[in-house]
């Protein structure tokens, strides 16, 4: 349980994500996560340091743990089920380039960061 709640946390999973291909510093996380607030990426990042999934390098970069490692290997089955779900609910690939260069799902029924809408059924 504990392990779903951090990563149930907005923008954790994220922050996995934009990791997987080596370390970023601050700025440049912060940006590849839609520019969230520099105050939502501290506590974010906070939390996933004391959890021990990230670590912060000598020149302030942050990189995955091995047990982060482990995470984003253990989350690519919900990666490959999110590309198939894309896929079939946009089975035309409709153009949705911001979404598509962001690496996101649009879904009618959600809000930018994939958030269900206030008042959705889903």
């Amino acid at each position: 349980m504990a392990a779903l709640d951090l990563f149930g946390r907005r923008w954790s999973l994220r922050i996995l994500w934009e990791l997987r291909a080596g370390p970023l510093g601050f700025r440049p996380l912060q940006k590849r996560c839609d520019d969230m607030s520099s105050s939502v990426m501290r506590q974010r990042l906070t939390e996933l340091l004391d959890a021990q999934v990230i670590h912060q390098l000598p020149d302030s970069r942050y990189e995955l743990t091995p047990l982060g490692q482990e995470a984003r290997h253990a989350l690519n089955p919900l990666v490959r089920w999110a590309e198939r779900w894309s896929a079939t609910i946009d089975p035309q690939g409709a153009d949705h380039t911001d979404d598509q260069s962001a690496g996101r799902v649009s879904h009618p029924d959600t809000v930018g960061d994939g958030a269900p809408e206030r008042g959705s059924a889903h």
